[in-house]
Formats: C-alpha cells, sequence, structure tokens
C-alpha cells in the first residue's frame, strides 16, 4: 500500500522530518504501507541540496520517493491508499474528493495558523483525522478508515444558489 505526505507549495520541515522519523515510519509499516512517497514543496531533507528536485531515499528499512514539485498532484492522489498532508484547502478537497483516507496536519508556523480552522472542521465533520507533528505516529495507527464519513460530492449549483440568493434572484 501507499502513503503520500504532501506540504504543497509552503516550506513544513517539521511534517517532512516526521516523515523520515522511524516512529512514523515503524507505524506505516506496521499498518501495511511499503511504499512511501513525500512531496517535500520547498522544505530541507536531509541530504538533499535546495537544487534537488527529486531521489530516493533508504531510512529505517523503508525506500522513499522524494521530490519537490510537479504540475498536478492527481495521479500521486489517485495512486495513495492515505495521504498524509498539511491543511491547505485545495489538498484536502482534492484527496476528499475521490474518497482517499487523509490524516491532516496543520503547518503552525504560517500567518494566523489558519489552517487550524479548516483541518478541525474536516476532522469534526468526520471527513478526516487531525493530528499534530508529534503525534503523527500514534495517529496513523489509531487510523480506522472505516469510520471516516464519506465527503459530499460537488454541487457546482450550491455557488450558483449562493449568488442569486445574495444578488435577490432567489425564486
Amino acid at each position: 500500500m501507499r502513503v503520500l505526505f504532501t506540504v504543497g507549495s509552503t516550506r513544513f520541515d517539521a511534517l517532512v522530518d516526521a516523515a523520515f522519523s522511524q516512529p512514523v515510519l515503524d507505524a506505516l509499516t506496521q499498518k501495511g504501507y511499503s511504499d512511501v512517497v513525500v512531496q517535500c514543496g520547498n522544505s530541507q531533507v536531509g541530504e538533499f541540496s535546495p537544487t534537488d528536485r527529486e531521489g530516493n531515499v533508504r531510512r529505517h528499512g523503508v525506500d522513499i520517493d522524494v521530490w519537490r514539485f510537479k504540475p498536478s498532484l492527481d495521479e500521486e492522489y489517485d495512486a495513495a491508499d492515505l495521504v498524509i498532508g498539511h491543511a491547505g484547502s485545495g489538498t484536502i478537497l482534492d484527496v476528499l474528493r475521490r474518497g482517499k483516507p487523509l490524516i491532516i496536519v496543520p503547518n503552525p508556523t504560517l500567518l494566523d495558523n489558519h489552517q487550524e480552522d479548516m483541518a478541525h472542521s474536516m476532522g469534526k465533520l468526520g471527513h478526516a483525522r487531525v493530528s499534530t507533528v508529534n503525534e503523527l505516529a500514534q495517529s496513523v495507527m489509531d487510523l480506522d478508515t472505516s469510520t471516516l464519513v464519506p465527503f459530499p460530492p460537488f454541487d457546482g449549483g450550491n455557488f450558483r444558489r449562493l449568488v442569486d440568493r445574495e444578488m435577490g434572484f432567489e425564486l
């Protein structure tokens, strides 16, 4: 099974470091994940220089594919059995609309810690598991994907109805 870590276009060194840590890799291995992919964005990655675009490393008995950016993450999301990512709204929506299990790890270093609100809303609704970097290994172990609430399908008419209501066109 495959797990994808993603930090988007930001720098989230703590989550990237956790992806390479023995406790997290041990938890993933115990849960049956053997294929680990890390999209590290602008984060520092051990022996990678800031100019390295992709590579493969072996940590704690696990081979890990690492890359910084791709034009689209669609193929990566589709191939993943679990996504562990920052709380960017685009990432959350892309993953949940595919029906993939998601562990959201908000990046507390960002302005106004705005990712916390989005993450906790998704967690309260039961669509995803919310974790901190320090609790990530335990969150992986505790994750029961059968208890996640499916995300509702996209309804493009919602926006039209909202605009119509706000503009006074609602019948």
